[in-house]
């Protein structure tokens, strides 16, 4: 007997908002009790930039979460304190690995009642965390948005969260539109298949196109230097200041350390939705495709912790959500069953395409917002003194000496190193470089586009596109390293932020694309 397909109220998910709340989310806490809240919040810039945050919150009493009601208050509970709480972690001259309990003990309630980890995650910043400037008009729209908290009260900032919420409710019809294809493909019904997948491809289309906007008000120098330092976890922040990680004091005198990764798009539960629909099955980051297959009427399940551990920042009724439909998912396995059915084949393929144009756009956005800024931060460490050079990594940069943040796997990253060494290579817990971030965004790029089902479609979608060379009229041979058809790489090494620089790439975690 077929599982029956997961009912969107059944998990507070909006039929018309997707995974954003259907009840926007509240620009203040109604009960006048949580004012000492909203002065911080409203304040947050300048007492981060005066240096005199931690003051204000270590003479702030304990509130007590008795007076949040409904979900809409807990949410925003949840962003103030997160926001407070990475400001008060971040915004001095060097990290703080303790939170007092003003802050700890009130998140941590208000995070176990919202099943969501006490840090700044992608939910905090972006998905409860904004508000439409119009009320007659869309939530998709750019124009339209504001976000309700910041640390650094920049245009760019909001900016960059911005973006994610209206490609959020952009995206959001694509929901219960895949779910009643996969209802249709149970009734063997192709043409309300292919209808569906039509018209998926073109919301795919859309998120693409507000995605390459992310340029227009957000600086990358100002992201990578100013905002990204504040989104960090404290998982495997040595180097930053955090070997490990934060304390949260709630006045047991028992408290252990803990380590959270920051905020991440990875932990956007649209783009996991996207994959699992497809059918799309994602690997390790170097390891080859094989003709496995997940049992027939199912999507392929995950074959490493990288995607289970981002559902784990997730809210908790999405991360089961995800789950839910992973058991139900059927499209590509009936796509494959009927390929003379060209409309649909065509259909589900130009899906495949739009998600590999979109996760084209993402490599090239984390090139102008990751690796070309960590390049110039490089080069002018060079010129300081040790000294500076070495403050502005534990502000500013997560540790290069071993791998970040959530998707790491300790047993598979010594395997690897010990690969390396055997093989006379550099140690990959020594610092990942630029071709392991790159090669794990193409990977993934990739791993959306096998699954097509008409040749031609394959073929395009795996070609090789060639850049220039380097305007050097009298180039030597291609192997020599300068002929006019080089493809373009980069060699940087760099972090893999997300939106906060908390774990980077190494050839054995991986496999997903963050959009």
């Amino acid at each position: 007997m077929l599982a029956p397909i997961p009912d969107l109220a059944n998990y507070g998910i909006s039929p018309t908002h997707g995974f954003l709340p259907d009840v926007l989310p509240l620009t203040r806490l109604p009960d006048p009790y949580y004012n000492k809240w909203e002065a911080i919040a409203a304040n947050l810039q300048a007492l981060i930039l005066s240096k005199r945050l931690r003051g204000v919150i270590d003479r702030l009493p304990v509130l007590s979460t008795i007076g949040l009601e409904h979900d809409a208050e807990w949410r925003r509970a949840y962003v103030l304190l997160s926001f407070m709480a990475h400001g008060y972690i971040w915004g001095g001259d060097s990290p703080s690995d303790r939170l007092p309990p003003s802050i700890s003990v009130p998140l941590l309630k208000v995070s176990e009642h919202l099943e969501v980890p006490p840090v700044a995650t992608y939910a905090a910043v972006c998905l409860w965390n904004f508000k439409p400037l119009f009320m007659d008009e869309d939530i998709d729209n750019l124009e339209n948005l504001a976000s309700l908290c910041t640390f650094t009260g920049g245009i760019d900032e909001s900016w960059f969260y911005l973006v994610s919420v209206a490609m959020e409710a952009r995206g959001a019809p694509i929901v219960p539109l895949m779910l009643r294809a996969i209802a249709a493909a149970r009734e063997d019904d192709a043409k309300a298949v292919t209808s569906c997948l039509s018209t998926f491809a073109e919301r795919l289309d859309d998120l693409t196109t507000l995605l390459v906007r992310m340029h227009e008000s957000c600086d990358p120098n100002i992201f990578y230097n100013r905002i990204r330092p504040f989104l960090a976890g404290s998982k495997n922040m040595g180097e930053a200041g955090l070997p490990n990680g934060v304390i949260y004091e709630d006045g047991t005198g028992t408290e252990t350390y803990r380590q959270y990764a920051g905020g991440s798009n990875a932990q956007s539960s649209l783009i996991q939705f996207f994959d699992i629909v497809l059918g799309i099955t994602h690997r390790p980051t170097g390891e080859k495709p094989t003709k496995e297959r997940g049992r027939e009427g199912h999507a392929p399940a995950p074959k490493h912790n990288f995607i289970m551990e981002m559902r784990q920042y997730m809210p908790g009724s999405h991360a089961r959500f995800l789950q839910d439909v992973q058991g139900v998912a059927n499209i590509r396995e009936y796509v494959e069953q009927n390929k003379d059915n060209k409309p649909l084949s065509v259909a589900y393929d130009a899906c495949l395409s739009m998600l590999r144009a979109l996760r084209d756009k993402h490599i090239a956005i984390v090139t102008r917002y990751i690796v070309l800024p960590s390049r110039e931060v490089r080069a002018r460490s060079r010129s300081r003194s040790p000294e500076v050079a070495r403050r502005k990594v534990n502000l500013a940069t997560a540790s290069r000496q071993q791998p970040q943040g959530i998707a790491y796997d300790a047993r598979g990253a010594a395997a690897t190193a010990q690969k390396a060494v055997d093989d006379g290579k550099k140690s990959a817990l020594k610092g990942t470089g630029g071709t392991a971030l790159i090669s794990f965004l193409k990977q993934a790029r990739d791993e959306t586009g096998e699954p097509a089902i008409e040749e031609w479609t394959k073929r395009f979608m795996s070609r090789v596109h060639k850049g220039p060379g380097q305007n050097d009229f009298f180039a030597g041979k291609p192997e020599e390293g300068a002929g006019l058809l080089m493809s373009h790489t980069v060699t940087e090494e760099v972090e893999m932020p997300g939106l906060a620089g908390t774990w980077t790439i190494d050839d054995d975690v991986g496999g997903i694309c963050n959009y």
